[in-house]
């Protein structure tokens, strides 16, 4: 086997002066966890807003399209998130004294040295980075369509009522992301998961009385190529949780079981998704919009779906940012606190929202450009680095497979979706 340096001074070097929690931090922690603390923990890191922007998608690219890129990104993703477990358990066996593989990005700097680990940090501040402006996309379209402000200032950056619930944002998150611990954190993304589930269930209710009442006439089962790539990047934005496979791993007890369970949690949230997709689509046809709440009629109970949601996403940011904020004060302070630079980013989170007009397009660009990456091309490229001596054709040609696979539909997805955003743009 050949790696990019011993075990040793790759462990120690991603784990010095580190102070605060890590990206591969669980939100449920605890020393060992058990079968079902593992599924939440799963679920927690997997399922987030995304999902409410599944039925404009199924109408974007036809039911059965999007039911068969769901599944199909569901079971690639497991794939994925075993190469890196069973690369990290060849690696362990490798290293020196008591170093332990923590995170994908130890993984990376082991197998490809700081080069591995400079790919894994740079997808990871992309993709938490994407998610954190999704959040701030769905809170302020949701809110411009809920409350009675019509316009804004007429200048620019502050010229719509989206702006405007954006610009409020800013800086009570620059007070929630000033927080050092994760564990004062992890609570608000908890209770934001259940509350999803429980708006999720409202939507689902509300999609049955649509439906059975009056049935669209324009429903589509199969799109086109670009329709089919455009639901590729959601897909991904969806089940972007690969991050948390090996944490997840080492903090179960039954380590044998990990397999089973990671599966059975995918084959779950897949059918989740995709019964929400559906019955969203099936429910207002080709007026679904880009949020599925925003179809729903309007009175106290919408209301407060909305409102929820807004708060959710609202304290859910802080936490989804901070494995972007480990990277940079890793690279540029040591690993220490640095107040200034997460307010930094901050803005930036926020001036990209703003200029963003479809929350699903943007989902479906940052599914492709950095969720292949993270969920394809890195592991399948880690495993082969570190079992090509021993492995057969077959076992090359599958890892060799999904890299190219990765890269084809990263390409692929992310022309599609800058596409659809300018045309969006132009349209707004």
């Amino acid at each position: 086997m050949a790696f990019g340096c011993n075990g040793k001074a790759a462990i120690g070097e991603s784990s010095k002066g580190h102070l605060l929690p890590k990206e591969e931090t669980p939100i449920l922690e605890n020393s060992k966890s058990c079968l079902p603390k593992t599924f939440a923990n799963f679920f927690i890191a997997i399922v987030g807003a995304g999902v409410l922007g599944l039925p404009y998608t199924f109408m974007r690219t036809g039911w059965i399209t999007g039911l068969v890129t769901l599944f199909s990104v569901a079971a690639l993703t497991y794939h994925g998130m075993m190469l890196l477990i069973h690369t990290r358990k060849r690696l362990d066996l490798s290293l020196i004294g008591d170093s332990k593989i923590s995170s994908f990005g130890d993984l990376g700097f082991v197998v490809c040295g700081p080069i591995g680990r400079f790919a894994v940090d740079v997808m990871i501040v992309l993709a938490q980075v994407g998610f954190c402006i999704g959040y701030l996309i769905f809170i302020g379209n949701t809110l411009s369509h809920l409350l009675s402000l019509s316009k804004g200032f007429g200048i620019p950056l502050f010229s719509s009522a989206k702006s405007l619930y954006i610009w409020g944002c800013f800086p009570f998150q620059l007070g929630l992301t000033s927080i050092p611990s994760l564990t004062l954190l992890a609570p608000l993304s908890i209770f934001a998961d259940v509350a999803q589930i429980g708006a999720m269930g409202v939507v689902m209710v509300e999609d049955v009385l649509t439906f059975t009442n009056q049935w669209p006439s324009d429903i589509h089962a199969f799109g086109t190529v670009s329709t089919f790539f455009y639901g590729l990047g959601v897909a991904l934005y969806s089940f972007e949780g690969v991050g948390m496979a090996i944490p997840l791993e080492a903090e179960m007890k039954d380590k044998s079981k990990y397999g089973k369970i990671l599966a059975l949690s995918m084959f779950l949230i897949a059918l989740m998704y995709g019964t929400f997709g559906v019955m969203g689509y099936f429910a207002f046809g080709s007026s679904t919009k880009d949020i599925v709440t925003s179809n729903m009629a309007k009175g106290i109970l919408s209301t407060l779906v909305k409102v929820g949601l807004c708060i959710n996403l609202f304290f859910t940011f802080p936490l989804m940012l901070n494995p972007a904020f480990e990277v940079f004060e890793r690279r540029f302070c040591d690993g220490n606190y640095c107040v200034w630079m997460r307010w930094i980013l901050v803005l930036g989170v926020t001036l990209v929202a703003l200029l963003v007009p479809n929350f699903a397009d943007f989902m479906s660009l940052v599914g492709s450009s950095t969720c292949c990456a993270l969920g394809f091309i890195l592991p399948a490229l880690f495993h082969y680095q570190v079992f090509k001596e021993d492995m057969d054709r077959k076992g090359a040609f599958f890892d060799l497979g999904l890299i190219a696979l990765g890269v084809f539909f990263g390409v692929s997805g992310t022309w599609y979706s800058l596409v659809e955003m300018f045309a969006d743009a132009k349209i707004v």
